[in-house]
């Protein structure tokens, strides 16, 4: 009988991680949680109570309103994954804006938001049989998973996936605007004073720039075929 492990997926923005994830997760029958998302709603929740927009941001406003905010993940049988709910409103489709995009990292660098959120994820996986993904999931949230893994690809090739996935669900954007964003974000995820994206000592580094999701996939599937044996 195979063991149930803790597979933690870190890596900047628009590498594919939650991609990957979702298929693990389907693949192994375990529980697939996009901490993304958790930021991301409370950066929606942010911009709905004024507390954040390009020019200014309230972030002792938005700490003290904390307790008000309700994170939940459903699982959308259709979809094949859990959407995401911010006091028990589907945001699923309004987090995956630019708008968020762009203000998404200031909001993570509180240290309130992160602690907040990384006791949730790590009550969220204390069974394990689970796979997350974010920027701190090895690191941070589970530093003993048994399975670690880095995505990484170059900025251009991540900005092209992210400018055609927003323009295939209709929104209209730049792609100059949106390879500012994954840089600005890259700068700033791995420059925070607390949490900051850096690779794990006993992590594995995948560079998917040229590599296809079947390539991928088969490959992570070996390593966790090793792992819970």
């Amino acid at each position: 009988m195979t063991k149930k492990i803790t597979i933690a997926i870190d890596g900047f923005s628009s590498t594919g991680k939650s991609t990957i994830a979702k298929q693990l997760a389907k693949e192994l029958s375990y529980i697939y949680v996009d901490t993304g998302a958790m930021y991301r709603a409370v950066t929606l929740y942010a911009m709905q109570h004024n507390y954040i927009s390009e020019n200014h941001f309230n972030s002792e406003g938005l700490v003290a309103d904390l307790p008000n905010i309700s994170l939940s993940f459903t699982f959308n049988e259709k979809l094949g994954f859990a959407e995401m709910f911010l006091n028990g409103i589907n945001v699923e489709k309004e987090i995956r804006s630019i708008e968020v995009s762009k203000l998404v990292s200031k909001v993570a660098e509180v240290s309130e938001i992160r602690k907040k959120l990384v006791r949730e994820q790590q009550e969220m996986g204390k069974n394990k049989g689970i796979v997350m993904d974010g920027r701190d999931i090895g690191t941070v949230v589970f530093p003993n998973a048994e399975l670690k893994l880095f995505m990484t690809a170059s900025a251009d090739k991540r900005a092209t996936r992210r400018y055609k996935e927003l323009l295939d669900r209709g929104d209209k954007v730049n792609y100059e605007e949106i390879l500012h964003n994954v840089q600005e974000r890259d700068r700033i995820d791995s420059t925070r004073k607390d949490s900051p994206l850096i690779i794990a000592d006993d992590a594995i580094e995948f560079d998917n720039s040229d590599m296809g999701l079947k390539e991928q996939f088969e490959r992570i599937m070996s390593l966790v075929n090793l792992k819970v044996q």
